[in-house]
């Protein structure tokens, strides 16, 4: 069906709207970062320029993931696990509760610049991931997968990363159909202290 007009962020239909849910609400600490004024987010963008780590020979200063990778505060970065060669942490701002990142240690923005056994072990580690998500936290399902490329999606196209996303049925609930906003009720800190590994 072709689209009739749009109020807001609903599309009419000629036979039904449909709704597009488009905000995401992380409680308790997201509202303090919207409602942050501009002397207050520059305070925090000096704050993450003084975190800045040096990076590793092959890497972007400039990336997040590169700066996890280097720097030992793995709890400041929400590092939860590293192998050999890859890297896991929690996504900073999730889809959902428990969405986490699994990456190569290597800043590299193409699967065929992956060696062999960076790909085998990113794909023993998002195995590993899922049945530790599944041991701690009890989804009924996942999405898994990866934005190749900025026009894909890829908010960092640079480094690639894996999102993993544990889902629970009824998840999207009274909150996401008629406020089109996300409820995620653990906070970062909390779920970092549950998945996290041992170093």
């Amino acid at each position: 069906m072709r689209a009739a007009g749009r109020l807001d962020r609903t599309f009419v239909f000629i036979a039904f709207p449909v709704h597009i849910m488009d905000d995401i609400l992380w409680a308790p600490w997201r509202l303090a970062y919207i409602a942050e004024n501009e002397r207050e987010r520059q305070e925090r963008s000096a704050r993450d320029e003084q975190n800045r780590v040096e990076v590793r020979p092959d890497g972007d200063p400039g990336c997040f993931l590169c700066q996890a990778v280097a720097d030992p505060e793995r709890k400041r970065r929400l590092v939860i696990g590293r192998s050999e060669n890859t890297i896991a942490l929690l996504n900073k701002f999730p889809y959902n509760n428990g969405h986490l990142l699994l990456a190569p240690l290597r800043h590299v923005g193409r699967l065929d610049r992956l060696s062999e056994t960076e790909q085998a072990e990113l794909t023993r580690e998002l195995n590993r991931l899922v049945i530790r998500l599944e041991e701690k936290m009890r989804p009924h399902g996942f999405n898994i997968g990866l934005n190749l490329g900025h026009a894909a999606g890829a908010g960092l196209p640079g480094h690639l990363h894996w999102h993993i996303v544990p889902r629970w049925n009824g998840d999207t609930n009274f909150m996401t159909s008629i406020a089109s906003t996300k409820v995620i009720p653990q906070a970062l800190e909390a779920l970092w202290e549950i998945l996290a590994e041992p170093s």
